[in-house]
C-alpha cells in the first residue's frame, strides 16, 4: 500500500544526501572533537563540526560562535529559558504565549510555582499575540519567550515588532523557531533576537540534534556540568555526524521548495474547504507556514480521521483529546477561542518537499469521504 506522509511537523524523512555524508562520519571519520593538538581523527572531527555551526550560522547571518548544538528543541527551549534566568539571579516577571510549545509552557508553569511572575500572552482567532496586551504586560519584565511560527495553525508572528517593543523595554527575547527555520527568511541582526531555538528534524535531517542561537554578550548558565565542549554552556559530546547532517539539510533547502508546498498548501485549503462544516485554523497566505492546513470539520472526531485515514495509508494528525496521550484537547486551538468541538474536530496537515501533487488529490479525495462516512455514523450530525 502506498504511503503519503503529511504529517512533517513530528518529523521529516531524511534527505537522502544527509544520510550519505552522515555515513562518512559514522564509519570513517568517527572521531570526538578534539583540542587545537590533537590526534587526525580529532582533527578531522573538529573541523566538520565547526564547518558545520558556520553553515547553520550563515543561514540566519549569525556568528558561528553563537551557535550551540542541543539534542532538540525541547533541550534549547529549556537551555535558553532555564539557563538565561539563572544568570538573571533574581525572581522576576517573564512573559510568553498561550500557544507556545510545552517545552516553553510547562518551563514557564515551573518558575511560577517557584516565585516568578508568568504572564501568558493571549492570541486572536487567527494565532497572533494581542500585542497591546504583550506591550502593556512587559512593563516591569525582563524576558519575554515568543515562537517564530506555531506547529499546529501555522501562524507566523511578527517577531520584528515583538522584538522592538522588548529592547524598548529591556527584556530579553528568546523565539522558538524550530518550525520556521529554513521556512521563513531568518535574520537574527535584523531581527535583534537574544536567543533563538533551530530545529534538524523538521527540515530533513537527522533527529537527536538541534541548535540554540546566544546572541553574543547574552548572559546564560548551563543546566549540567562537567565538560568545556560547547563553551561549557552545553557540556557533554555533540555527535558530529548529526551536527553534519544538520548542516547538510539547511544546505538542501531551497526557495523553489517553499514555492512549491506554498502552492499545494493553497490548493489543499480550497478544497478541504469545500467539505460542508468545515473551518481552517489559523491564517492565510503569506503569514502562515508554507505548509501547515490546520482544518476542523464538525461532527467527526479528529483521532476517529487520522486512524482512518492511516488504514488508507495517509499519515495526519490532530488536535483531538484522546489522540493526545494525556488526553487534553489542543490548547492551541482553545486559545483561538473556538471551543472543545473545533479542537476535537481538528486535523492538521503538514506537507514536505517531497509530497506531490498527485498525493494532495488523493488525500483530498480519501479524506473527504472519510469526513462524510463518520458524520453518516455520527450521533451529532442531524
Amino acid at each position: 500500500m502506498r504511503t503519503i506522509y503529511l504529517d512533517n511537523a513530528n518529523a521529516t524523512k531524511v534527505d537522502d544526501e544527509v544520510v550519505r555524508i552522515m555515513e562518512i562520519y559514522f564509519k570513517e571519520k568517527y572521531g570526538i572533537p578534539g583540542g587545537e593538538f590533537g590526534h587526525k581523527f580529532e582533527e578531522e572531527a573538529l573541523e566538520a563540526l565547526e564547518k558545520a555551526r558556520e553553515i547553520i550560522a550563515r543561514k540566519i547571518n549569525a556568528y558561528p560562535e553563537e551557535i550551540i548544538f542541543t539534542s532538540c528543541d525541547l533541550e534549547s527551549n529549556n537551555l535558553a529559558i532555564i539557563g538565561t534566568l539563572r544568570a538573571m539571579k533574581e525572581k522576576c516577571k517573564i512573559l510568553t504565549s498561550k500557544i507556545e510549545q510545552r517545552s516553553v509552557l510547562d518551563v514557564f508553569k515551573f518558575f511560577e510555582r517557584n516565585g516568578y511572575e508568568s504572564k501568558y500572552i493571549n492570541v486572536d482567532r487567527e494565532g497572533f499575540i494581542k500585542m497591546d496586551e504583550f506591550e502593556r504586560e512587559l512593563k516591569g519584565a525582563k524576558f519575554a519567550s515568543i515562537q517564530f511560527a506555531n506547529k499546529e495553525i501555522g501562524t507566523i508572528q511578527d517577531i520584528k515588532a515583538i522584538s522592538d517593543l522588548c529592547k524598548e523595554n529591556n527584556v530579553i527575547l528568546h523565539c522558538d523557531a524550530s518550525h520556521a527555520f529554513c521556512k521563513v527568511d531568518i535574520d537574527v541582526k535584523k531581527l535583534d533576537i537574544d536567543l533563538m531555538t533551530l530545529s534538524s528534524c523538521l527540515i530533513h535531517g537527522p533527529k537527536g540534534i538541534s541548535a540554540l542561537y546566544i546572541k553574543e554578550g547574552t548572559k546564560i548558565e548551563p543546566l549540567f556540568f562537567g565538560d568545556a565542549r560547547e563553551r561549557g554552556i552545553r557540556p557533554g559530546f555533540i555527535d558530529v555526524a548529526y551536527a553534519v547532517g544538520f548542516a547538510k539539510a539547511v544546505e538542501l533547502y531551497k526557495k523553489e521548495d517553499i514555492i512549491r508546498m506554498k502552492t499545494l498548501r493553497d490548493y489543499m485549503i480550497d478544497k478541504l474547504l469545500e467539505i460542508e462544516d468545515s473551518e481552517l485554523n489559523g491564517p492565510r497566505g503569506d503569514r502562515r507556514l508554507c505548509n501547515n492546513v490546520n482544518i476542523s470539520f464538525k461532527y467527526v472526531e479528529g483521532e476517529a480521521v487520522v486512524l482512518r485515514l492511516s488504514m488508507k495509508g495517509i499519515i495526519v494528525g490532530t488536535g483531538s483529546a484522546c489522540y493526545n496521550p494525556e488526553l487534553e484537547p489542543s490548547h492551541v486551538i482553545l486559545a483561538l477561542g473556538k471551543g472543545y468541538e473545533a479542537s476535537h474536530s481538528s486535523i492538521r496537515i503538514v506537507l514536505s518537499k517531497y509530497n506531490t501533487r498527485d498525493e494532495v488529490e488523493i488525500a483530498c479525495k480519501e479524506l473527504k469521504e472519510t469526513i462524510e462516512n463518520l458524520r453518516n455514523i455520527s450521533p451529532f450530525k442531524k
